[in-house]
């Protein structure tokens, strides 16, 4: 037993064999419609949130638009401030107006700022295109009071994970429309958009009060019937009253946040979960998957990760009602644990789960299996020792990285009598691959990770990756 154990040391091959690598495009279930047309268009497809090359996501893209002094900006501001734990950018169309020349500048009275021609939407849309590739730009500033750009300076916008692009017209080119995940439209009363336009124009940008009223009637309400306001039919979400709506913007944050937490594999997969990823989260990927991190710390990091997804994955586990007596005397009508539970390694590296598994399960039974490869020829020597009635107990699966064993370690289970839909397969990072393998094969096996990366290189290991998971942990490497 022990050369058995000595010779799994070696490489943990964080991805599938090679048939399974070789999984074609055509041989992955297909998502459903999105749209109920029958025509495959879902969002991944459209490029929300997909994976690129390499293996980054693009950010998720929204669009506001509404009439002038409708209270977009109000809008972008609180969505932003409550996307706390997430990187969000604004874009403003108007800062993609173009120059005067000076015989405009001469005549600026005549000049129609809210028309679409006003503005310079190719460069507009080069710097989305960009930044939806994860690339930074520099967005130009314009200045309202000389009508020019400022020649020598520029805003540097750097890639993220939400990207909100406002403006009175940005649903009116249908090549911006189209690089939009959520289209938002502020519909806020004329008077009160007309009022707050006299405020800012006199107040922000040294105007009278009678040139903006003559800019309004000649060219602004104009503009807005004819481009802004035919626009509206585009938009998901219509929001009235503005930045007053708090119940509106705090359904779409709640929206967003969704959309941002599901990797494009649990919308193909309705039993693969990963952890709401913040801030905190992705701090702790970016430490131990760092090359130069140490021992210790890599241990500490990848213990706080794991707890994550052990209390995650115990929340897809059944319970049953409980009532208890607090001691105030007050009745409180709670839930009662699954009690039928037992954890199951696969050495070695799943043993790294263990503590954290004995921290959230006080007392809970850990089987452990191995699994390990007999020369080159494909065959493998399996070693268990599980609990005598792990038949009726509910499975969680412990391995840090979804790879090789999966599948055998499964199966082994199943054989002992453990149905398919009681097994929680619990890891830190999973491969694109090893997802689609084991779900095509065990869909009713319930997938939790923290992390998805974007899939094998040509030795079949996970990238980004984590490296040598069992030897980094227990310093072995």
């Amino acid at each position: 037993m022990e050369d058995v154990m000595d010779s799994a040391v070696g490489p943990h091959f964080s991805g599938l064999r090679l048939d399974s690598r070789r999984l074609s495009s055509s041989s992955l279930p297909s998502p459903p419609s999105a749209n109920g047309n029958g025509n495959g268009t879902t969002e991944a497809a459209k490029g929300f949130a997909s994976p690129k090359a390499d293996g980054t996501r693009q950010p998720f893209v929204i669009g506001v638009s509404g009439g002038t002094a409708s209270g977009k900006t109000t809008v972008c501001d609180m969505i932003i401030q409550q996307l706390h734990d997430h990187r969000v950018v604004l874009v403003n169309q108007d800062s993609f107006y173009r120059g005067l020349t000076e015989e405009e500048s001469e005549h600026v009275q005549d000049y129609n700022f809210d028309h679409p021609d006003a503005f310079d939407t190719e460069q507009l849309l080069e710097c989305m295109g960009k930044l939806k590739s994860g690339q930074s730009v520099n967005i130009p500033i314009y200045d309202f009071k000389n009508h020019r750009r400022c020649s020598e300076s520029f805003r540097k916008v750097n890639a993220s994970d939400v990207i909100i692009l406002e403006g009175i017209l940005v649903f009116h080119d249908q090549r911006v429309r189209d690089l939009m995940d959520m289209k938002i439209f502020v519909d806020t009363d004329a008077d009160i958009r007309l009022a707050r336009r006299i405020r800012r124009d006199t107040v922000d940008r040294g105007r009278d009060v009678t040139s903006v009223l003559e800019q309004y009637g000649r060219f602004v309400k104009p503009a807005f019937d004819d481009f802004v306001l035919p626009s509206k039919k585009y938009a998901d979400v219509i929001i009235p009253k503005g930045g007053d709506n708090h119940v509106a913007i705090d359904l779409i944050v709640q929206h967003i946040r969704t959309k941002l937490g599901q990797h494009d594999l649990c919308k193909i997969y309705p039993n693969v979960f990963v952890v709401h990823t913040t801030f905190q989260i992705r701090g702790m990927h970016t430490l131990i998957r760092d090359s130069n991190i140490t021992t210790p710390d890599f241990v500490f990091y990848s213990d706080r990760l794991i707890r994550l997804v052990v209390e995650h994955g115990l929340g897809h586990l059944p319970f049953t009602e409980k009532q208890v007596i607090t001691p105030t005397g007050s009745v409180y009508m709670g839930v009662d644990f699954c009690k039928k539970l037992c954890g199951v390694s696969i050495v070695r590296s799943g043993e790294s789960m263990e503590n954290a598994l004995r921290a959230c399960c006080k007392g809970i039974k850990i089987g452990k299996i191995l699994i390990h490869r007999v020369g080159d020829n494909g065959q493998q020597l399996i070693y268990h020792k599980l609990p005598l009635d792990i038949a009726e107990r509910h499975v969680l699966l412990l391995d840090p990285v979804l790879g090789n064993s999966a599948n055998q370690a499964i199966e082994l289970l199943i054989r002992k009598g453990v149905p398919e839909d009681r097994i929680i397969f619990l890891n830190l990072i999973s491969a694109p691959e090893g997802v689609h393998c084991v779900c095509k094969r065990f869909p009713r096996l319930k997938i939790v990770t923290s992390e998805i990366d974007g899939g094998l290189n040509e030795e079949y290991r996970v990238i980004p990756g984590l490296g040598e998971y069992g030897d980094r942990y227990f310093g072995t490497d």
